[in-house]
């Protein structure tokens, strides 16, 4: 049976940066951070389908700045089947904690077609928890968000530094595993956002590395900038 991961409370901060920011900034912090062991050369591709109920909830309370809320999505690599992850992202004031189990392709296939039964038989709450949402909120697919990351760790405070360009939204009706799946642009050409995260403390040396102070603080997530996509172009087609 899979292990349930549940992370500590961590802070997060996000900030709207050019390529050639991103570039010094790799440049500069390669000297004490490790690239994540989990990246290849160029990083790896990230793929989420986001759930909602029929209010979307998690997306009015992230823009009203609701302090304490959630939301649950279901995460790929490399559009492969190799790892899926069921996973809920608790934010609570300034701090994000994320909850996660391993799925297998037969339990994702299973919550495509509606069927939700098996998730009261694993042993893990996550599981337990996402069933109860899907049948008493109505829960149900939203949209995928797509992007490529460049990550990159360092030990002491358990720092993690991400670089996520390319950010794309696509129908949630679209086979999760299909790298070929039509997809929208979200951020403007020649921009991405950079993601800081850490436990306790962000070392001054690593602040000053970053140094972010002419760049853009981002509140809006990228699950907010692929829905807003998503629902411009439903506005379009109505």
């Amino acid at each position: 049976m899979a292990q349930e991961i549940i992370r500590q409370f961590r802070h997060e901060l996000k900030y709207l940066i050019s390529e050639s920011e991103a570039e010094v900034i790799k440049n500069r912090i390669k000297v004490i951070m490790q690239t994540d062991k989990h990246a290849g050369p160029d990083g790896y591709s990230i793929r989420s389908l986001y759930f909602d109920d029929i209010k979307d909830t998690a997306l009015v309370e992230k823009d009203s700045g609701v302090s304490s809320r959630h939301k649950y999505r279901i995460r790929i690599y490399n559009y492969s089947d190799n790892v899926i992850m069921l996973e809920r992202k608790r934010k609570e004031e300034q701090y994000i904690q994320k909850t996660s189990v391993s799925m297998t392709r037969a339990e994702y296939d299973k919550i495509n077609k509606g069927d939700y039964d098996f998730l009261l038989d694993r042993e893990e709450k996550l599981c337990h928890d996402f069933y109860v949402e899907l049948m008493s909120n109505k829960l149900r697919p939203v949209v995928i968000v797509d992007y490529e990351r460049a990550p990159y760790v360092y030990a002491y405070g358990d720092v993690r530094v991400t670089f996520d360009a390319n950010i794309r939204s696509a129908a949630a009706e679209d086979d999760i595993f299909n790298d070929k799946a039509t997809t929208l642009e979200t951020l403007q050409k020649g921009t991405l956002i950079m993601e800081v995260k850490f436990t306790e403390y962000l070392p001054s040396l690593i602040r000053d590395m970053l140094d972010v102070q002419g760049s853009v603080y981002v509140s809006a997530s990228k699950y907010v900038m692929c829905m807003e996509k998503r629902n411009e172009v439903l506005a379009i087609n109505k």
